[in-house]
């Protein structure tokens, strides 16, 4: 007989609000068995993660939870903190949404990690950092043991959400919760994670509770579904049943707006605008002085190339698809773009003019047309602010002449077109869900109807009928606007949705850039054909078959200046302080351009 590790009843969680009660969980019942992933998807604020924060006594102090939790057949609902805490994080793990308001600021990484293994294991010295070292690797992040000694904020998103998940799984829990665990990770390294995942569910028999808004990650790794909505189970069964056979018209709806690298377009796309370019990057360079420990009384300096020489054009009306690993530079190169961060070489031109850094007021003027929508949409958002002038906040800034009545108005237009409650605008980030406040970020940056959006990773925490209604809503803005994009994403399937021209980065340079339907489809550099291998498809059977491909060797240092010729090792000279070959752009096909590379084959294996 199989065993039950958790089962929920008839739970139901009641929030007191100064506009009275709001009922997010209403009677939700199912249970997971031992060594079974059960998929739990829907619409962003739908109750999936305050179920399960709730049955574990996770909840804020204004909420009523009734029902039944059992977990390993003892009832836990209402338990005592200090009873809780005995199995919290070692029976049950948790890896949360938002990495950087889970994980403590002022800690560095290896205090947190030891802290679990201390509180549970009594493990502690060498022996808890060797540990630390082993799961920091298997979750792939490079230089384990210097990552150690590093703080949350000196971490890329995708390397803080790695860490959270080395924390959950080191303790080998009975019962993993992983609410959106891949939101911030790119193919390659979500590929390895969820492989991490389910080595744990299949060797130790662990239950897993998988959260999450991307359909192609529950058709690879769940065995039974539950889908919900306003705080209701609409619809249960095995994954096979729920994607070939739907029953509720709103799962229908979900699976219907999944973006897909081998289905059609849902978005129709403007052509872009021909003449000059609106925005011309050439030879842009960021480096960051990183301090090594060397047994030196100060240490060693090293450079860290974080944009290596990116060149790239960008017309009016068009979207260009940022792809790449964590770690890579996509992020950087935007904020270089838009001037939130100094380059060390090269320039930026925009709508004719250089932006040289000295120019204060000229880049100043040009924030008016040139907006960025941010990766982690809490962090970005003042908690002091209501959501309304947030988004009205750049309208203070270039059109002062607004009455206030006139923003109010302007804002809850805006509102509606991100698939915002206009009712909400009075509300502050932190009563919002982590996709409602990502909405807020697209409206704040819309709002002024820019020339110029950089959206880094702006539809990630967003679920995919969300997701769908923002990529209409960017191509419709294009259309009307003439806006143009730079697109960064770790979804390969959404860039090829909203984008004319994909460019791929490996550790600070380019290695393939062209149109997206050519590369999406016919990648040529070894790099970009591994990403798309590793990425999610939403169909199990194919999921389940699809051919892996990993990548030969460790992954390298960024700080090693032989790591971006990974894939040219031909001309590696092994000197980590010689000045190394950069490989040349080869023009496959008209407009298709790949840095050189060694023979597919040396360098990937299936």
């Amino acid at each position: 007989m199989t065993e039950t590790v958790l089962e929920i009843s008839n739970l139901v969680v009641t929030f007191d609000t100064p506009d009275g009660d709001v009922e997010a969980v209403k009677g939700v019942s199912f249970k997971i068995d031992k060594g079974e992933c059960l998929g739990i998807v829907g619409e962003s604020g739908s109750g999936k993660s305050q179920t399960f924060l709730s049955a574990f006594g996770l909840t804020s102090p204004n909420a009523r939870v009734s029902g039944s939790v059992k977990f390993q057949g003892r009832e836990v609902l209402g338990l005592p903190r200090r009873e809780m805490d005995k199995f919290r994080g070692r029976h049950v793990a948790f890896v949360f949404q938002d990495p950087l308001t889970a994980l403590t600021p002022h800690l560095t990484i290896e205090t947190q990690m030891s802290e679990v293994l201390e509180h549970h294991f009594q493990v502690k010295g060498d022996a808890a950092r060797q540990r630390a070292v082993e799961w920091l690797e298997r979750v792939r992040i490079p230089e384990a043991a210097r990552r150690l000694s590093q703080y949350p904020h000196e971490l890329s998103g995708g390397m803080r959400q790695r860490v959270m998940i080395g924390m959950a799984m080191m303790s080998e829990p009975a019962l993993l919760v992983a609410d959106e665990p891949t939101t911030a990770l790119d193919a390659t390294v979500q590929a390895q994670v969820l492989d991490l995942i389910e080595d744990l569910r299949k060797d130790t028999g662990a239950a897993v509770a998988l959260i999450t808004h991307d359909m192609g990650v529950i058709a690879r790794m769940a065995q039974r579904v539950a889908v919900m909505r306003r705080g209701e189970v609409v619809e249960t069964g095995t994954v096979d049943e729920i994607y070939a056979s739907p029953k509720a018209e709103y799962t229908q709806m979900l699976l219907k707006a999944v973006p897909r690298i081998d289905g059609d377009r849902n978005v129709a796309l403007p052509q872009p605008e021909a003449g000059p370019p609106i925005l011309k990057v050439d030879d842009v360079r960021v480096t960051f002085p990183v301090k090594i420990k060397d047994g030196s009384l100060f240490g060693t300096t090293k450079p860290l190339r974080a944009v290596d020489g990116v060149s790239f054009t960008l017309q009016a009306g068009e979207t260009l698809g940022i792809v790449g690993e964590s770690g890579c530079g996509k992020s950087t190169l935007a904020r270089a773009v838009v001037q939130l961060l100094p380059r060390n070489a090269g320039e930026v031109t925009f709508l004719g003019r250089n932006l040289l850094p000295s120019e204060r007021e000229a880049i100043r003027q040009s924030r008016r047309d040139l907006q960025i929508v941010f990766q982690d949409p809490l962090a970005s958002l003042d908690p002091r602010m209501t959501l309304g002038a947030s988004i009205g906040e750049p309208l203070l800034a270039f059109e002062p002449a607004l009455s206030r009545a006139e923003r109010e108005v302007r804002v809850k237009e805006m509102m509606k077109q991100v698939g915002l409650d206009p009712d909400l605008i009075n509300r502050y980030p932190h009563e919002l869900s982590g996709g409602q406040n990502q909405r807020v970020g697209v409206a704040r940056a819309m709002i002024l109807k820019p020339k110029l959006v950089v959206c880094d990773e702006a539809v990630s925490a967003l679920d995919v009928s969300i997701q769908a209604q923002i990529l209409r809503l960017l191509a419709d803005l294009q259309r009307e606007y003439n806006t143009s994009f730079l697109f960064i994403s770790h979804d390969l399937a959404v860039v090829r949705e909203i984008s004319h021209n994909v460019l791929v980065l490996y550790l600070g340079r380019s290695v393939e850039y062209g149109p997206a339907e050519v590369i999406l489809r016919d990648p040529r550099h070894p790099y970009t054909r591994a990403l798309l291998a590793a990425a999610p498809t939403p169909d199990p059977d194919i999921a389940r078959n699809k051919p892996r491909v990993r990548l030969v060797g460790d992954l390298p240092s960024p700080l090693d200046t032989r790591a971006p010729l990974r894939f040219l090792k031909s001309r590696i000279v092994d000197n980590p302080d010689a000045t190394q070959y950069r490989p040349q752009w080869i023009e496959v096909a008209p407009g298709h351009f790949v840095a050189e590379h060694d023979p597919a084959e040396t360098v990937i294996a299936a």
